[in-house]
């Protein structure tokens, strides 16, 4: 069985997709099952992609207000995306939020650049 921290990655990479037009039902399915994420997982990270994009000007608006200049445009598409899946599960308020926090600056260190894990770091911490 999958981790939560590969759903967490999965997560990230759907939504990536979704930015770059990618986001079909058959390409989540396809998606998740090249990275063997099944049964609970599946459903899990399925659930969670979706419920962020239902969610994603809620959470946008969040991220806004905590970005130096409020604008999430100058955010490189996967730093987004590790943020919005933080900030929804922050919202969740299932996980405490340092797990949260460190399981984002992880993916950062696994999927971006150099600086992002401390970017994302820092806007996290700075959520209330």
């Amino acid at each position: 069985m999958a981790t939560r921290h590969q759903a967490r990655q999965a997560v990230v990479s759907l939504l990536y997709a979704h930015e770059m037009g990618s986001s079909s039902d058959e390409f989540i399915d396809e998606f998740l099952e090249e990275k063997k994420i099944r049964n609970e997982r599946k459903t899990q990270a399925s659930d969670t992609f979706r419920q962020i994009l239902a969610k994603q000007n809620e959470i946008d608006e969040i991220l806004k207000s905590h970005l130096k200049d409020g604008d999430i445009s100058k955010v490189g598409v996967v730093e987004r995306a590790i943020l919005r899946l933080a900030i929804f599960e922050m919202s969740l308020g299932d996980t405490d939020r340092a797990v949260i926090i460190n399981e984002a600056v992880e993916l950062a260190k696994e999927l971006t650049s150099d600086t992002s894990p401390r970017f994302i770091n820092g806007v996290l911490g700075a959520i209330k």
